[in-house]
């Protein structure tokens, strides 16, 4: 029997810092570095996995119950995935593949959202599940949360399930909406700066902001910010004062970023790459004041994420773009560079932040797949 190859990409934020989790929008990208699987369905219920970065994962589908050995393992993400497939009637079964990828681990380019598309396109293809890029999406969440046991949203799952660029609307949560965004980045590249910065015991600098973002929606009596309108919101400022005024600051971010998402996406559309690029520094000047996710307010010695958005305006000299990536607190920058500063950007940088820190990328136009015509693992 034949070899079948499937693939997903990474992804990158570029719009809409922390506004998933309030039910806001966000602007991602699919990128050109890839998670990538060579099967061979073998006619048990038995999967078998060489994986070159996790070693070999071998899961049994007769049982697909949470199994509290496998949390945080990709076991759990193989039964998680198809879980939710057979909990909506598609036909699941084993089968054995090799996976590689070239997204670097915990670079946050989002490996384990590649990891979980790559899955259920496999389920799909394989098996003939009648599912779009969003339910492949779907299950990759479902799996990551329960099985995994890591309360992720949607964004990374939805970027690599659908490929290329693509505003993504959370508002509804059973029917995100996504919407491709017709983008010409000519003469721009895209780059993540890895800084070096430790992500341990950041778990509470990630908790507080949704739990912050919330305490200001429940003032208001509601769940998420996305349901308060920002009229009411700005003219209830003066009732916050029991409240953190670094809550009141993080949800003014909330609403500003949520619209400027709109405005990106609106500025791509009609080529005004200067008009976009603008906003990305607002959404980045945004974040690292009013969101205050640039750094840990525990160890403020370590500002790696903020020397990298310094030295990123000054070599780039109002010319390109530069933000924090994802989550923050440590970890990872996104600039635009103009191709004629690639080289000294990249000298520059890297002279910092060691060899290798610079990654440039492209927009992948296709999400997860299958390579009907590509080359062998």
């Amino acid at each position: 029997m034949n070899e079948r190859i499937f693939s997903a990409p990474g992804r990158v934020e570029i719009g809409g810092n922390h506004t998933d989790h309030q039910h806001g929008r966000v602007l991602a990208a699919a990128i050109d570095l890839e998670a990538r699987c060579a099967v061979i369905p073998n006619g048990t219920n038995t999967v078998n996995i060489d994986n070159e970065e996790h070693g070999i994962v071998i899961v049994d589908l007769s049982d697909l119950d949470v199994r509290d050995d496998e949390k945080g393992k990709s076991a759990s993400l193989v039964r998680g995935v198809a879980a939710w497939f057979a909990e909506r009637g598609y036909k699941i079964g084993g089968f054995n593949g090799k996976v590689k990828s070239n997204i670097p681990v915990g670079s946050g380019l989002s490996s384990s959202a590649a990891f979980e598309v790559l899955l259920g396109n496999i389920y799909k293809g394989l098996f003939g599940a009648d599912v779009s890029p969003l339910d492949i999406a779907i299950a990759g969440r479902f799996a990551e949360n329960v099985y995994f046991g890591k309360p992720c949203g949607l964004m990374d799952q939805a970027a690599s399930s659908f490929g290329g660029l693509s505003k993504i609307d959370f508002f509804d949560p059973q029917s995100t909406i996504v919407e491709p965004i017709d983008a010409d980045l000519s003469g721009y590249a895209l780059c993540v700066v890895a800084t070096g910065g430790d992500h341990a015991d950041l778990t509470p600098d990630y908790a507080a902001i949704p739990q912050e973002m919330k305490s200001v929606a429940n003032h208001f009596g509601k769940e998420f910010l996305r349901e308060v309108s920002p009229d009411a919101f700005y003219s209830g400022i003066s009732q916050l004062r029991h409240l953190s005024k670094r809550a009141i600051l993080r949800a003014i971010h909330f609403f500003e970023d949520h619209e400027r998402v709109n405005k990106q996406a609106d500025a791509l559309e009609r080529g005004d790459i200067q008009t976009f690029l603008s906003l990305v520094n607002e959404s980045g000047r945004s974040s690292l004041a009013y969101l205050q996710n640039v750094f840990s307010s525990s160890d403020p010695h370590n500002q790696e994420l903020t020397l990298a958005l310094a030295l990123s305006e000054k070599i780039l000299t109002g010319r390109g773009a530069w933000r924090v990536h994802g989550g923050g607190f440590a970890g990872t920058i996104l600039a635009f560079v103009p191709d004629d500063l690639k080289d000294a950007y990249k000298k520059q940088m890297c002279a910092v932040f060691g060899d290798g820190s610079c990654l440039f990328l492209n927009v992948r136009k296709e999400g997860g797949m299958e390579v009907v015509e590509g080359l062998r693992l």
